[in-house]
């Protein structure tokens, strides 16, 4: 019997998605140096490089999603789950903006709204949602969002700490250290979050044309 995976996929084309990956990730840690080096003024605010990046990638990821979910309809259960996550933290990095233009607390709402509809109707599509999770566990993309919420919303956070900078820093501490360090892990985290959302397109792409 075959070992091959279903949609399968060539060396060649791993190694060019390898290196442009490698590319990305470094042009984002380039860019948060030259933030901190040009942009004093807003830099690692909500008006910075880091900071504007971090929104640009979320809004990626979910036109990505909508796309797989609504024109190839791959994995649509899974897919819409992954939007709801995906949205909620773009919601969420909008934080600032919603408290001081519209009302504290809307990004709370407004996440609610998004979550809670999505988790009854993944509920009440549960069979489904396990046979498609079933394939999509299964894959790169997985492996890779996986690594990226744990970094986004575990390492960062603990990364981040005020106590642990003032430990490390001591009489040098000052606020900019900690927000530094979590902005930019964060980034980190969301970009491979885009990574992997990317490699399911082009699975998902695969699959489409497998189908017909």
């Amino acid at each position: 019997m075959s070992s091959s995976p279903p949609w399968p996929i060539g060396f060649q084309t791993i190694l060019i998605r390898a290196v442009l990956y490698v590319f990305f990730i470094g042009a984002i840690a380039q860019g948060a140096y030259l933030e901190a080096l040009y942009l004093p003024s807003v830099r690692f605010s909500e008006l910075g490089f880091t900071e504007f990046t971090q929104t640009l990638v979320l809004a990626t990821c979910c036109a990505m999603l909508i796309y797989i979910r609504q024109v190839l309809k791959v994995w649509p259960t899974v897919t819409l789950l992954l939007l709801a996550f995906v949205a909620a933290s773009l919601v969420r990095e909008q934080d600032y903006f919603l408290d001081n233009y519209i009302a504290r607390n809307t990004w709370k709402v407004l996440v609610a709204l998004i979550i809670i509809p999505t988790l009854v109707w993944v509920i009440k599509q549960r069979r489904r949602f396990l046979e498609e999770f079933a394939h999509y566990s299964n894959t790169f993309a997985f492996g890779l969002f996986t690594a990226g919420v744990l970094t986004t919303y575990i390492f960062s956070r603990l990364y981040g700490r005020q106590d642990f900078w003032r430990t490390v820093l001591q009489e040098s501490y000052t606020r900019d250290f900690k927000n530094v360090a979590e902005e930019v892990v964060e980034l980190l985290g969301y970009s491979l979050i885009l990574i992997a959302t990317l490699e399911l397109l082009l699975l998902a792409r695969r699959v489409y044309l497998a189908r017909q």
